[in-house]
């Protein structure tokens, strides 16, 4: 299996998640990163981690490579559903040190 695809002669790494774990958009710019699970209108995170700032690389490159960013532990989150702008899929161990 090839580990990029090309779209409109750009190459991409492909990300292959096998759980449910998310790197987390919300509003305001809060970014985080966890096992995502939904209940209700809520998301609960566990397993945190708290993206906290980055430069000299942009979002694409921190989904790609986790050390590009100051990545932090966070205690588990539980957020109303309707923070949420987008989620990223991510390998069960990302952000995780």
């Amino acid at each position: 299996m090839k580990d990029t695809i090309e779209i409109n002669g750009e190459q991409y790494r492909k990300v292959n998640p096998k759980g449910n774990r998310a790197v987390i958009v919300m509003d305001r710019g809060w970014i985080y990163a966890g096992d995502v699970e939904e209940i209700d209108d809520r998301i609960y995170l566990t397993r945190v981690a708290w993206v906290f700032k980055w430069s000299a690389v942009g979002f694409a490159a921190i989904i790609e490579d986790p050390s590009n960013a100051d990545i932090r532990e966070c205690a588990d989150i539980n957020l109303p559903a309707d923070v949420e702008l987008f989620r990223v899929p991510v390998s069960d161990d990302w952000g995780i040190k």
